[in-house]
């Protein structure tokens, strides 16, 4: 299989998701849980319906992709401008 090319938008989109999701499977309980379960459902909405899965060819395989390359690029900073998260939700 061909090597996708992401939007960066999309690989910092997975990487904020995958933070968010590890924050809320951490092992202790927070207060914040309930943020961070609202967050992750956003991020999880704007994921599944970014227009660059409207495109030809784009199906579970590139999802699964997404998520290795997420996963790689967690390093890197969210970009806010585009990500659209406000402070409250990061």
């Amino acid at each position: 299989m061909e090597s996708a090319t992401f939007p960066h938008d999309l690989v910092h989109l997975q990487a904020a998701w995958n933070s968010t999701y590890d924050a809320l499977a951490a092992p202790c309980p927070s207060t914040e849980n309930t943020a961070l379960r609202r967050r992750l459902i956003r991020l999880s909405t704007r994921l599944w319906w970014h227009p660059y899965w409207s495109g030809p060819g784009r199906g579970p395989a590139a999802r699964q992709e997404l998520r290795t390359r997420g996963r790689a690029s967690e390093g890197l900073p969210v970009n806010r401008e585009t990500t659209h998260l406000t402070e409250q939700e990061q």
